[in-house]
């Protein structure tokens, strides 16, 4: 089973162009800036949104036609869980995972037992007998999902999943949620904003910009190499563009940095990771190639590390540990200097393609 898009959505005044394919067994990652078109993709392809020009082949079939053809959303093998996951509130845990199949011509047994077949399998089957407003968030989101694959769908449309659950819940559910699509057949598109769900979850990452695909690459190539300063933003690494000769790099953004990549020539992007950036309130003395002073301007705190942006030029991104910030009284506006090793600077062409290939 193969997906393929090839078209433009308006919205407005916002386009969205598409021109990628999707593969059964495989989970796709939508990342993007809000307003990007992530939305916009998954209503298209789910039928909820017409496209204007091109074409949404699914399996073989034409779903979307600009020009003469569109299969309505009930009779298109898609399964879409909600943000809000927009169960029923009236109807029971049973009832709700049932409405799939009945819609689309099933009988009440047969679609009570496609239902208890599904709670079954996802581990929910005591939750059938109860309302929605009696639900967990993470229970809720297992009940959205169960309706979802009731269908039995070549497509499952997932928008925001675990966007309503708090940070212990979503850990758990984000567990259950992979071994849920490890089994799944078909194509599942993810769109999230946390990049720990592309980075656990996904095969591929498609990252959308103003309507428009920026990179489509693995997980571990986005986050090696990240095409944009939003990318690389999204996965806290530093992303500069500058020109390279013999280990010099030139800032766009002024200053200049130096990498043990002696062969690289020309207009690069490079990668810093927080982890390789050290921070010192007096100049270091040593081995580091690349030192540079620079003003605090933001902590944040994140996992067992401290978040510290740094204006420069050139402007990066720090991991210190919280010990750090006491022992170096750092804070909003401290003067400091930064270290970088030429090693940790990872440079790369800036003429790669959209899935970061040379």
């Amino acid at each position: 089973m193969m997906i393929n898009t090839n078209f433009t959505a308006h919205r407005g005044e916002f386009t969205l162009t598409l021109n990628a394919q999707f593969e059964a067994g495989t989970v796709v990652a939508i990342l993007g800036p809000n307003g990007a078109g992530k939305s916009t993709l998954l209503r298209s392809l789910a039928g909820l949104t017409a496209i204007d020009t091109g074409s949404i082949v699914i399996d073989g079939v034409t779903v979307d036609d600009a020009r003469n053809i569109f299969v309505s959303p009930p009779a298109r093998s898609v399964g879409f869980v909600f943000q809000d996951y927009a169960l029923f509130p009236h109807l029971t845990v049973l009832a709700n995972i049932a409405f799939g199949p009945r819609s689309r011509g099933g009988g009440r047994k047969a679609s009570n037992q496609i239902a208890d077949e599904v709670l079954a399998k996802l581990g929910i089957a005591e939750l059938a007998d109860r309302k929605p407003g009696s639900l967990s968030g993470g229970q809720a989101q297992r009940v959205a999902l169960a309706r979802a694959l009731a269908t039995k769908p070549d497509v499952l449309l997932l928008d925001e999943p675990l966007a309503a659950l708090d940070i212990q819940t979503r850990a758990q559910v984000r567990l259950h949620l992979s071994e849920q699509l490890e089994t799944f057949s078909g194509c599942t598109i993810l769109v999230t904003h946390d990049p720990l769900d592309a980075m656990l979850l996904a095969d591929r990452v498609i990252v959308l910009e103003n309507g428009a695909i920026v990179q489509d690459a693995t997980p571990v190539e986005i986050a090696r190499r990240p095409a944009t300063p939003y990318a690389a933003a999204l996965i806290g690494v530093t992303l500069l563009r500058g020109n390279i000769t013999r280990g010099e790099l030139t800032l766009e953004a002024g200053g200049t940095l130096y990498s043990a990549d002696l062969g690289a020539v020309g207009p690069v992007l490079a990668v810093i990771r927080p982890e390789s950036v050290s921070v010192h309130r007096v100049q270091p003395e040593g081995s580091p190639r690349n030192v540079w002073p620079g003003t605090i301007m933001a902590l944040e705190a994140s996992h067992d590390r401290v978040r510290v942006q740094v204006a420069g030029p050139p402007a990066v991104v720090a991991a210190v540990t919280p010990g750090a910030v006491a022992e170096l009284g750092l804070a909003p506006g401290t003067r400091v200097w930064l270290s970088v090793k030429a090693v940790d600077l990872d440079v790369y062409p800036t003429h790669l393609d959209p899935t970061g290939a040379r």
